[in-house]
């Protein structure tokens, strides 16, 4: 499954942040809980830390979906 574009303003994203603005979280709390609880990935690996910087180019993955960081 090829990943979502999502559009990249400024230099980075954290991830909460990211799940929220892409509608994968409905909140920053539920954002917090889906990465707390090992269920995102970032360019293939678990990733835990919500505040963790994304930039261009990453991927991050959440069960079957995928979002690739573009620039604006």
């Amino acid at each position: 499954m090829e990943p979502t574009p999502f559009a990249l303003r400024g230099d980075h994203i954290t991830l909460d942040a990211l799940l929220k603005a892409a509608g994968l979280a409905h909140s920053g709390g539920g954002a917090k809980v889906l990465i707390t609880d090992g269920q995102v990935q970032v360019n293939g690996e678990l990733e835990t830390r919500r505040g963790r910087k994304l930039r261009l180019g990453d991927v991050v993955r959440l069960g079957q979906q995928q979002l690739l960081l573009t620039a604006s």
